[in-house]
């Protein structure tokens, strides 16, 4: 399963140096999104990925110390099926209520902070991607579903979901939006839209992180997949690119951006 994790760095590579070589980088980074772009890699990546990788294992190997190994039997693709769907679920109901926390479950309002560092970047491209809060990387449940499939003897599955999941996030953040072209065919656009019921595409995602016009920050909550969008009521499909990217009001200092519990600061 390297294979799929290898092509998702390249891809991601590819993707950016066009971005970078067509101007979609230019002019729009202020200082604040430096800070916070660079800590969130350097950080995320050198350190609190792996740390929650190891923190994953040994709680689940504490809290099922008989079950390792015990679906290694289960065919590839049922396991992968399985795992992506389970991993969509909780994701889209963890990612819902970050969002509507502070608003619909008081007690939940925690969440969003964790979560708004991903959404405070005023554009959208690939670097997004690693625009994240620290805790938040610890909170997304597919860290613990992914850990608990390869305990369980589904590693090949779960690598096989979570580079997917990687690749999908790759393509769905990137600022080339090969959808709209689509969208506005007299054919393939209505077909389009009746994917978009079922699979995320750039459009629905971009959706999401945007405001205004064809910006719904409230909507289309899915990773890979929108069906739980389409069933709980929450799919948005554009008609275009959102009026905006980021988000309304004021923004967080970059240090709460970035370790939020840890260090709080007054909004400015």
């Amino acid at each position: 399963m390297n294979q799929i994790f290898l092509f998702a760095a390249c891809l991601f590579g590819v993707l950016l140096g066009a971005e970078l070589l067509l101007g979609r980088h230019k002019g729009i980074y202020s200082a604040t999104d430096w800070k916070v772009n660079i800590s969130s890699f350097l950080i995320g990546l050198g350190m609190m990925r792996p740390l929650t990788s190891v923190v994953v294992a040994v709680v689940i190997a504490f809290l099922f110390p008989t079950s390792r190994g015990a679906l290694s039997d289960w065919p590839l693709i049922p396991a992968f099926i399985g795992i992506s769907l389970i991993a969509e679920f909780a994701f889209y109901w963890v990612h819902r209520f970050s969002h509507e926390g502070a608003g619909k479950y008081p007690r939940l309002s925690g969440l969003w902070k964790f979560h708004r560092t991903h959404h405070s970047g005023k554009y959208m491209n690939v670097l997004t991607n690693f625009r994240q809060n620290l805790g938040w990387l610890c909170i997304q449940p597919e860290a613990w579903i992914f850990g608990l499939s390869i305990y369980l003897g589904l590693g090949a599955a779960a690598g096989l979901a979570g580079g997917v999941r990687l690749v999908w996030n790759v393509v769905t953040h990137c600022n080339f939006r090969w959808d709209d072209p689509i969208r506005r065919h007299r054919i393939a656009g209505p077909v389009l839209r009746g994917l978009e019921h079922v699979f995320v595409t750039p459009g629905l995602h971009h959706t999401h992180h945007g405001w205004g016009r064809d910006g719904a920050n409230y909507r289309n909550y899915g990773t890979v997949f929108s069906i739980f969008d389409t069933m709980f009521g929450t799919l948005l499909i554009p008609q275009g690119r959102p009026a905006r990217y980021g988000l309304p009001g004021p923004q967080a200092h970059w240090l709460e951006e970035i370790f939020y519990p840890l260090i709080r600061k007054k909004t400015r």
